[in-house]
């Protein structure tokens, strides 16, 4: 099982990315998705998750707004679009996934990507 997280970069506040993150989990669509971020010197937080179900998603209270988490099943793929960056958006994202709910507990993950950077300048 592999997770895999891309388009990480350095940009510039108010700049946007989006970061993708592809597995090899089988079927994919059953599995829900995670992604997490940890800033240098701080603690991994949660952004944001989006189930199989339904496309229920959550997010992180700082990202609300400016962050949209979506999946393309066919492509075993689930996308973070990140908007108006800010300096504080610094950090290395994970994506997650298990085959239960969608969640904001890294505690409910069973499988883990190894992490994309993104920069943010001010």
């Amino acid at each position: 099982v592999q997770l895999q997280a891309f388009g990480g970069g350095l940009v510039q506040a108010g700049d946007s990315l989006r970061l993708s993150c592809v597995a090899s989990l089988r079927p994919f669509s059953t599995y829900a998705v995670g992604w997490f971020r940890q800033g240098p010197g701080k603690e991994r937080d949660f952004v944001a998750a989006i189930s199989w179900r339904n496309g229920l998603t959550l997010y992180g209270d700082p990202v609300k707004g400016r962050f949209i988490i979506s999946r393309d099943n066919a492509k075993n793929t689930v996308y973070l679009q990140m908007s108006d960056l800010k300096p504080e958006d610094t950090a290395v994202y994970y994506c997650a996934a298990n085959s239960g709910s969608p969640s904001s507990r890294m505690g409910a993950y069973d499988y883990w990507g190894q992490g994309t950077q993104v920069i943010v300048s001010s």
